[in-house]
């Protein structure tokens, strides 16, 4: 990724938009970009600043020429056409919004454009074509891997090639939408025939997405040297998973129903100029570990393709909430404990000819750290299900029930520049439907 930095990036910037100034996630160093409809008007392009949102069409007349083109892409119900014109296209807006917001001179010109998020529904940022998800997060694939095989958690291919799988695009819900318990097939332990019913071991996943900008076509790869440029933007995603379905059905061909009846992610696409600051060098591989195959392994992705980004996951039960206790925090991780940069996702997913488009959603994997504090999901958390984390006042969890809340929020930071964050990605259990007879 570029770790270009500009005036956009000056800490000491202000906008005169004053809930701004100081916001832990949207100040205006960070100008992410969704898809909004403010009280009884259509769905169309907006950039979160402070607690309002702010409709890049409506001002599209007051941006120079380069970044007016960009605006009127983003007056649409989707961003695809916008992602699709490439980073470049993404800069000059990010100017243009920048100077309007800074400007004082402005204020009177942009105002009628901004709406309190509060009042605002917001909606997926794309259309997902595809989505795919990754194994990226190693710690993870180490605590999993080590419940089924304690000997050999790794399976031999996991240190030379992206793991991935094909998603369900269609099931991909953002934020605030509530999850309900899936139904399917599991074999319970001792049991000689499947049963079928309600999960019973529902999981949370902490990910992020990786949003794909500029295409490629159909059989012309894209270079690890160029994969950067098609990546236009992040946001969270909780990739939620039946353990108990999941460890069923998922031989030989890999996930299945366990995967594919919802994801949830966070609404506000933050560009990778927004970024640049926290871009970081690659975790150096362990000695013995082999390294990337040359259509994996470009010097400046390892020197800054990296992303310090943190995560962190918080419960909340049925109970806490009525009693008007704070979400219990589960765990906190860091996007450094990817195995695999962004770039080597987007150039293995391509080399063999695969085309992706603009809007398509790369899924990080589950990013656990090393410690217990960052384990990214249940199954490692409960270590299987069989130590049950303590909550306040006395509940506990192995897996999560109904009426459970999870949400999950992110954030960059890093001396000498703003921070700025994702949002959150929320969603609450619902139960299980009776299937129609």
């Amino acid at each position: 990724m570029t770790d270009r930095t500009d005036f956009t990036h000056d800490p000491a910037a202000r906008s005169w938009a004053e809930s701004a100034n100081g916001h832990p996630d949207f100040p205006v160093q960070n100008l992410p970009l969704g898809i909004f409809a403010p009280p009884s008007g259509k769905p169309r392009g907006g950039v979160a600043i402070g607690t309002e949102i702010l409709d890049i069409g409506a001002i599209a007349a007051l941006l120079p020429e380069d970044a007016r083109d960009a605006a009127l892409l983003a007056n649409d119900s989707t961003l695809n056409a916008l992602l699709g014109a490439g980073n470049d296209t993404l800069r000059a807006l990010r100017h243009g919004l920048f100077r309007l917001l800074t400007d004082p001179a402005w204020e009177k010109a942009v105002r009628p454009a901004l709406y309190p998020a509060g009042q605002c529904r917001l909606h997926l940022p794309v259309q997902i074509g595809d989505y795919t998800d990754f194994y990226t997060g190693i710690h993870h694939a180490v605590n999993v891997g080590r419940l089924f095989r304690p000997d050999n958690p790794l399976l031999p291919n996991y240190k030379h090639v992206p793991i991935g799988y094909h998603g369900r695009a269609s099931s991909v819900r953002i934020s605030g939408e509530d999850v309900v318990r899936p139904n399917g097939q599991t074999l319970p332990p001792g049991a000689q025939a499947p049963l079928f019913g309600p999960c019973k071991r529902l999981d949370h996943e902490l990910e992020m997405a990786i949003w794909v900008g500029r295409g490629n076509t159909l059989g012309r790869p894209i270079p690890i040297g160029r994969a950067a440029d098609h990546i236009a933007g992040l946001s969270i995603l909780n990739d939620w998973s039946a353990r108990d379905i999941q460890a069923w059905e998922y031989q030989p061909l890999g996930p299945f129903l366990a995967k594919n009846f919802h994801s949830s992610i966070s609404p506000w696409i933050v560009t990778m100029d927004a970024l640049a600051p926290f871009a970081a060098a690659q975790s150096p591989r362990p000695e013995g570990d082999p390294l990337p195959l040359p259509y994996l392994l470009d010097p400046a992705d390892q020197r800054r393709g990296a992303l310090d980004v943190t995560m962190e996951v918080f419960l909340s039960t049925a109970r806490m909430r009525a009693e008007g206790q704070a979400p219990h925090r589960l765990s906190r991780g860091s996007m450094t404990a990817m195995y695999w940069t962004p770039a080597q996702l987007i150039a293995h997913h391509s080399v063999n000819g695969c085309n992706l488009s603009p809007g398509d959603l790369l899924g990080t994997g589950t990013l656990s750290g090393a410690a217990d504090g960052s384990k990214g999901s249940l199954l490692e958390l409960t270590d299987g299900g069989k130590e049950p984390i303590r909550l306040p006042e006395g509940e506990s969890r192995t897996f999560l029930e109904d009426g459970d809340e999870v949400v999950i929020t992110a954030f960059a930071q890093a001396p000498g520049f703003a921070r700025i964050g994702f949002g959150e990605c929320r969603a609450r259990i619902a139960p299980a439907l009776r299937l129609e007879t």
